[in-house]
């Protein structure tokens, strides 16, 4: 009986993740969408959503604290618990760079953009299908699906080049221009991060399965 409760508790916790894994994903488009179109009020929505994550990381922390503190974990289920807390903390963080891409939108309400913003949706589309393909991965327990995953990052990295250079260029030509360029750097170069952390999400899911750390950020 009391392995049958531990067992739930332990479900329940994944389904937290997973939840927070949803909201988080959700937090990552409509930044990027309320950037592309001006949407100051979506902009807002974001930035005040942003306990809504926090509250979630603590409460997982807590509930995981408490299943090891309350039960007779197995090493297996220890692993589990532990891989669960750190891959809470890459999704708060994923959060966090929603939120600072969503001040920038409100920064630059009232100018207009010096190029169309076509490069960081698609940055941000991959990102955004990297997270739900790693979540998947880690629920299954998926280690091809966690490689598969760590692989899209190159195509991240490539776009994040093209853009900075694409950027550099423009402010060189105009130098009227460099502020709103270095903002957009900022938003590729945040982007560029939460492809890391989604890359963290596949590690400690192959760390779970295998028992073997590896790093897949080189």
């Amino acid at each position: 009986m009391a392995r049958k409760v531990f067992e739930a508790n332990l479900q329940e916790l994944h389904n937290d993740l997973i939840r927070m894994g949803s909201i988080v994903e959700k937090q990552i488009h409509d930044c990027i969408d309320a950037l592309v179109t001006q949407d100051i009020e979506k902009a807002k929505k974001i930035m005040e959503d942003d306990d809504i994550v926090d509250v979630m990381e603590r409460e997982i922390e807590d509930k995981a604290i408490r299943l090891i503190a309350m039960q007779q974990p197995l090493a297996i289920d220890l692993r589990n618990i532990f891989t669960t807390t750190k891959i809470v903390t890459d999704l708060e963080r994923m959060a966090d760079y929603a939120v600072d891409v969503a001040k920038i939108t409100v920064r630059l309400k009232d100018e207009k953009y010096i190029k169309q913003l076509v490069d960081i949706p698609r940055m941000a589309e991959i990102v955004v299908l990297m997270i739900r393909d790693s979540l998947d991965a880690y629920v299954s327990g998926d280690i091809e699906k966690a490689y598969a995953v760590c692989k899209r990052d190159d195509e991240v990295d490539d776009i994040y080049k093209e853009v900075f250079g694409e950027l550099l260029r423009i402010m060189f030509e105009n130098q009227k221009t460099v502020n709103q360029a270095t903002q957009f750097l900022f938003i590729c170069k945040w982007l560029e991060r939460i492809a890391d952390h989604t890359t963290n999400i596949c590690e400690w899911t192959i760390y779970l399965v295998t028992g073997e750390k590896v790093n897949l950020n080189e």
